[in-house]
């Protein structure tokens, strides 16, 4: 029974001896590369079991997915000598795997010995594709005119670049890699650029704010002539109608005046009340002599001896005196008190 179990046992340990040797995995994240004495056979990428020869065939699996390459900080200089501080990074995958094999095998047996060794060339090939900045100003990085950035711009010259390889002899998709995207995930500034940036950015401040003042008092030159030439318009308008209005009034008033011609002393008396209407149309007290124009009628004795048809008129000493008149009341005969 213990030599059944024993058997049993060493060909358990056999089996599995020689399904790791004949059989290999392949995860829907990976890539296989089969090798024959450094020659491909063949590339694997459905994911599953697979069956290899033993201790001929070599597989190299690789993982297919975006790998992330950071970049230390390094300062570049700009287009108007500028100097500025640049994180940068950039994503790639394997594309080919036979070819990323072939070229980074010697780094190592294992995926991840090749993968640093690929990190370390893109690492190399992407600070160097930074000069790229050298062909920007700094205010065309952070600020234009339209209030938009060229970093965008700089980022798709620096992927450029690196796709295209150091140097330019051989280009990074050479190596199976692909490169998706890079981009610039810090800046700084050293304190020197920090300081002409912010006289520069103070400068054109002051720039703007004259701008605008000077468009701000060109409006008010403006609205002040509108406004002055509108209020000689108004004040013309006016002074023409208000003409017209006193020649309206004039011409109205010349018939009255000369109805009031025919009887001089009988428009005074008119006056005379109407006054008295105006002034006790209020309460009030007033002393002032009977000889005053329009107190005549206060007089206690200014309506004496005036027969029937006759009117109060003033005489020429200042008191009153009565016009006797003829037919109707109004009419008049004579110049004086005699006639």
């Amino acid at each position: 029974m213990h030599r059944l179990f024993l058997a049993l046992m060493v060909t358990l340990v056999v089996i599995a001896i020689g399904a790791f040797m004949t059989t290999y995995t392949v995860r829907f994240t990976e890539t296989a590369v089969i090798t024959r004495a450094g020659e491909r056979v063949a590339t694997v990428e459905e994911p599953g079991l697979k069956f290899k020869v033993p201790l001929i065939d070599r597989v190299t699996t690789y993982d297919k997915r975006v790998r992330l390459l950071q970049t230390r900080s390094v300062t570049q200089q700009t287009a108007d000598e500028s100097q500025i501080i640049i994180e940068a990074f950039a994503t790639w995958r394997v594309s080919e795997p036979y070819e990323f094999y072939k070229r980074f095998r010697n780094a190592g047996d294992s995926p991840e010995e090749q993968f640093e060794a690929a990190s370390d060339i893109l690492r190399s090939t992407l600070m160097s594709a930074m000069s790229e900045t050298a062909n920007y100003r700094i205010d065309e990085l952070f600020h234009t005119e339209s209030g938009g950035t060229k970093l965008p711009e700089l980022e798709e010259r620096i992927a450029n670049a690196v796709r295209r390889g150091a140097g330019g002899e051989q280009t990074i998709g050479a190596f199976g890699i692909e490169v998706t995207m890079v981009g610039i995930n810090r800046v700084l500034l050293p304190e020197d650029t920090t300081n002409k940036v912010i006289e520069r950015m103070g400068a054109n401040r002051d720039r703007l704010a004259q701008e605008i003042e000077s468009q701000g008092q060109a409006e008010a030159t403006a609205i002040l002539a509108r406004a002055e030439s509108d209020v000689e318009k108004i004040r013309t308008f006016a002074q023409r109608r208000a003409s017209e209005i006193i020649a309206r009034g004039e011409a109205e008033a010349a018939e009255y005046l000369a109805a009031q011609g025919v009887n001089e002393d009988l428009a005074v008396f008119l006056q005379e009340i109407e006054f008295m209407k105006d002034s006790m149309a209020k309460k009030f007290t007033l002393v002032m002599p009977s000889t005053t124009f329009g107190m005549g009628l206060f007089s206690p004795s200014s309506l004496e001896g005036l027969a029937s048809g006759e009117s109060p008129v003033r005489a020429p000493s200042g008191g009153i005196r009565s016009w006797p008149g003829e037919g109707q009341l109004g009419t008049r005969v004579g110049g004086n008190s005699d006639e």
